[in-house]
């Protein structure tokens, strides 16, 4: 096992701050669906939660909630899948059945740091394969090739990509199969934001069903807006499911019986998803209109590939400052927070949420460029400075 523990610094940041600034901007997910919203969809389905006991649920996820995920995922049965506590607890089990004993893991970058703790706090070995920013983040095949060898029992990807927002086109998702396939690795993927596309209407494809070693992972977190469910899921090979519930049993047991029995699978009706996943996008376009204004406005300090899907965007900065230290400073002087790009693995970048309302959003956008030009003048002063000092 690792000798030293790695903290999930992202999850850190945000757990000490995101219930206390004014403006939470590092919020990954589109603005949250109250339950009046989704009841809406099924009037009578009030009555029928009131006269549930709040007993345990299915252990594996409801009958008809692994249903109707299945439902989206090419030949797969709900016997493929397994119902988990967010994607979080999901990508969780996977890692600790797969590289139990140790191995070597692939890990993406950038993404959600989850797997790159997880593999560390595990004892495996990671390598990486990059997102390139020179190209649009698009896939360093030549990096994956180097990152998967022979003794790769994992590759773990996100797609849409967390931060930068980027969709895998179908050639890069082919030589991700490859290296799979090469290899003889199960490929994690991490599908959470298919549903958040800003510039499409046609939803992300899924990584099930182009390999038999496939799992991919989703939630009703992001493109769903529904975090405060829990819910989350894998869906993959029934033998490797059987294990990954074994470790489920020890972990959560099983998710809130309210969420697994009624909710969630009112959220995952065809006309309901289609619904939901118009009024993320809505969030998305509208924030994006006063978002791209914005970065146009600094783009002395700031540049931004434009993110594909999710209500996030991976901003480069042209300042000294580390991301860390910009981000506890907005804590500090504008209560504002904001993910800093050396916790998803790159630095100088900042992760902005724009798929909130207009009138928090500006707000929050003011501060940050506020902090980011104070930044600005105390660096140019400092060199002024440097400059005098040498010179006399």
């Amino acid at each position: 096992m690792a000798s030293t523990f790695q903290t999930f610094d992202l999850e850190r940041i945000m757990s000490d701050w995101e219930q206390v600034v004014e403006y939470n901007l590092s919020e990954s997910g589109a603005h949250p669906v109250k339950v009046r919203e989704l009841i809406a969809h099924d009037p009578d389905i009030l009555d029928r939660m009131l006269d549930t006991e709040l007993g345990y649920g299915y252990a594996n996820g409801s009958p008809e909630l692994r249903e109707a995920i299945a439902r989206y995922y090419p030949g797969a049965t709900a016997d493929n899948v397994l119902v988990t506590i967010g994607c979080i607890e999901a990508n969780y089990i996977t890692f600790q059945t797969l590289l139990e004993g140790g191995g070597e893991v692939a890990v993406q970058i950038p993404c959600y740091l989850q797997s790159w703790g997880l593999a560390h706090n595990m004892g495996a070995v990671r390598r990486t394969f990059t997102l390139d920013p020179d190209r649009g983040w698009a896939l360093d095949t030549d990096s994956l090739e180097s990152a998967v060898s022979d003794d790769t029992k994992l590759i773990s990807i996100c797609n849409p990509n967390n931060p930068t927002g980027q969709i895998l086109t179908e050639s890069e998702m082919d030589a991700v199969v490859r290296a799979a396939e090469r290899s003889g690795a199960y490929l994690l993927a991490d599908e959470i934001y298919a549903g958040s596309e800003r510039e499409r209407e046609e939803v992300s494809p899924t990584f099930y069903g182009r390999y038999d070693r496939v799992v991919a992972a989703g939630s009703m977190s992001k493109s769903f807006g529904m975090p405060g469910l829990r819910i989350g899921w894998l869906v993959g090979p029934e033998d490797l499911l059987r294990e990954l519930w074994k470790r489920h049993e020890y972990l959560t047991l099983s998710t809130a019986k309210l969420s697994n029995h009624f909710l969630a699978p009112l959220a995952l009706r065809p006309d309901v998803r289609q619904a939901i996943f118009e009024r993320t996008r809505g969030y998305i376009r509208r924030g994006w209109e006063n978002y791209h204004g914005w970065i146009s406005d600094n783009a002395d300090i700031l540049s931004l590939v434009p993110p594909q899907a999710t209500a996030v965007s991976f901003v480069r900065y042209k300042l000294k400052a580390d991301s860390a230290t910009l981000a506890h400073r907005l804590i500090q002087e504008k209560s504002v927070l904001i993910g800093p790009g050396d916790y998803f693995g790159i630095p100088n970048h900042l992760r902005i949420s724009y798929g909130l309302p207009p009138d928090y959003l500006n707000e929050g956008l003011r501060r940050i460029a506020s902090l980011l030009r104070q930044v600005a003048e105390e660096e140019d002063a400092g060199t002024v400075n440097e400059r005098d000092a040498a010179a006399g």
